[in-house]
């Protein structure tokens, strides 16, 4: 080992935010290290970024360090983990390392959305596995998560070793394996451990997480006492709670149907890699309408509010074969994710006005977390003795929980951590030793770029105030010929004073031309921020508000 090889910690995304997560080590001196990148996920926009698909996080840093980044690997497939795996890869091309499951969703994904993704190479591994890049030796060690296939990962450097814990939680009890490996933990405790980077999504919640097994309990109760349907939203990448739908509506004699195009990817690769063995097969929606209201279970999307999902369009009555009924039951088996609640509410709305009853995790256990709880981190504390803390996933608040209760519980270096800072782990003392670029940027279509770059502040402005397009055409001697062209998109159709909008803004357009004398025409441009002004002040006057405007003056 050189005297100057640091082995550092880089995150670009998850590390002040939920969702988006994505890490990078590196190792050596600082002007030759060597990179590996842990997971690389999306987030979802919020209304203000309208029109915009995804948020993914920014690699900029990466341009001038892609000769030095040896690999990616992939701790599970939830989108905030692995969604920006496709659209940024192609930029990075480098080996790809990630369980059978997340590798067979990646392809699923592909399929689907062929048009605007390209295919990403994967080599298997999974808990058990160890690969070796560059400085790096990897483990996967096996977790317990609310999707199947997760793991933690042991980083082995010269200079010590780290835990990466990804998603996890202890559930001794779950629907779908593994166990988290409280062995393996102890045996790397006992190897020795540096740092431990640790999920926070939960640090602010007492004790430990309920099991899976008593929501699946909890739902099996539901399903044999109803007297109609009953309808269950999940994410659709929890393949455990699906199973457990399934097995307790076969018991109960009642036929399930799943609806949403993701739900149902999910499910085919969890047939693939032998997760739904033993399941009866689903029925279609075209049998849906002649089974009786008792003998039908339906699995769907739509639990986080999403608008085009088939929770939604039931709540509008707008699928062709399947409606519901008053009397019918909708479990949202799921938690909102902050930001979601209004187009949650929206649906439920919906659903009771056709008489649907609503069950969440207000009224009955159906939803469990998939994050440790502080009792739980507590006990990957005690398992792995790690001397550096390091809170990751979650929001300040989350993070500052981490912090205070890693300090509490004996660890004696917990530094602060957010997206950007380079936090130097050895040799010497734990410090943030820099910054690099990081941000975000978004897919829009098929077209991915900066905020500006995709014209997205340009885009918010027009949903708050609309747009003016105006044309004046002028002749020879700089006079205006016929009428000007005018057309408003999202103004009100009156102003103030009961007159038509537009005619206000044609009588300010023409208004700035007649008031420039005829010598000093002859400037086009000047005479286009003319008209531009006046109408924008017009509409000002009139509304309140100033929209976009676009002037165009051509002389012929």
């Amino acid at each position: 080992m050189a005297k100057q090889d640091e082995l550092v910690f880089l995150p670009l995304g998850g590390v002040g935010e939920i969702g988006m997560n994505l890490a990078l080590y590196g190792y050596g001196p600082p002007e030759h290290r060597q990179w590996i990148m842990v997971d690389c996920g999306v987030t979802f926009p919020g209304p203000d970024l309208p029109g915009v698909d995804l948020v993914l996080p920014d690699i900029r840093f990466l341009a001038s360090e892609r000769k030095n980044l040896k690999a990616i690997i992939i701790t599970h497939a939830h989108e905030d983990h692995y969604g920006a795996l496709a659209d940024l890869w192609p930029g990075l091309n480098v080996p790809v390392y990630a369980s059978g499951f997340t590798s067979g969703l990646l392809e699923a994904k592909r399929n689907f959305e062929k048009a605007t993704i390209g295919e990403v190479p994967v080599t298997p591994f999974k808990a058990g596995d160890t690969i070796n890049v560059g400085p790096f030796s990897i483990e996967g060690v096996a977790v317990n998560h609310s999707i199947p296939e997760p793991m933690s990962l042991m980083i082995r450097t010269p200079v010590g070793n780290v835990i990466h814990t990804g998603d996890w939680k202890i559930d001794h009890e779950p629907s779908l394996g593994p166990l988290t490996d409280e062995t393996r933990f102890r045996q790397l405790g006992d190897e020795g451990v540096l740092a431990l980077m640790c999920d926070s999504t939960n640090a602010l919640r007492d004790g430990v997480s309920p099991s899976e097994k008593d929501v699946s309990e909890s739902l099996r109760k539901i399903i044999e006492n109803a007297e109609g349907r009953v309808a269950i939203t999940t994410f659709s990448s929890n393949v455990g709670r699906i199973r457990t739908v399934a097995e307790a509506a076969e018991a109960a004699g009642r036929e399930v149907l799943l609806l949403g195009s993701s739900l149902k990817r999910v499910v085919d690769v969890a047939q693939d890699i032998g997760l739904m063995e033993g399941v009866k097969p689903f029925i279609s929606e075209e049998e849906y309408g002649y089974i009786p209201r008792d003998k039908v279970v339906v699995i769907l999307t739509g639990s986080q509010g999403e608008s085009r999902a088939a929770l939604a369009k039931l709540s509008r009555d707008e699928m062709r074969n399947v409606a519901f009924a008053a009397g019918d039951i909708v479990v949202f088996s799921s938690r909102a994710i902050p930001g979601n609640e209004k187009a949650i509410q929206d649906i439920k709305n919906g659903l009771v006005e056709q008489g649907v009853h609503i069950i969440t995790d207000t009224e009955a256990l159906v939803h469990v977390s998939g994050h440790p709880r502080r009792n739980e981190l507590q006990r990957m504390y005690e398992w792995t003795r790690p001397k550096i803390v390091v809170p990751v996933h979650g929001e300040a608040t989350h993070l500052t929980a981490h912090k205070e209760l890693a300090e509490q519980s004996g660890i004696a270096l917990v530094p602060r951590v957010r997206n950007g800072d380079i936090l130097r782990l050895a040799p010497g003392p734990a410090e943030v030793i820099g910054e690099a670029p990081h941000g975000r940027i978004y897919k829009d279509g098929t077209l991915i770029g900066d905020f500006d770059e995709m014209g997205i502040g340009e885009r918010k402005k027009l949903s708050y105030v609309g747009h003016v397009a105006v044309s004046v055409v002028l002749d020879a001697r700089y006079e205006i010929i016929g009428d000007p062209d005018l057309v408003s998109i999202g103004l009100p159709v009156y102003d103030d004073e009961g007159e038509e909008m537009e005619d206000t803004l044609f009588d300010a357009a023409v208004g700035a031309i007649e008031s420039i004398p005829r010598a000093r025409r002859k400037d086009i441009d000047m005479l286009q921020e003319a008209v531009r002004r006046a109408v924008r002040a017009a509409a000002n006057h009139a509304w309140g508000k100033k929209p976009v405007v676009t002037a165009f003056v051509t002389k012929v």
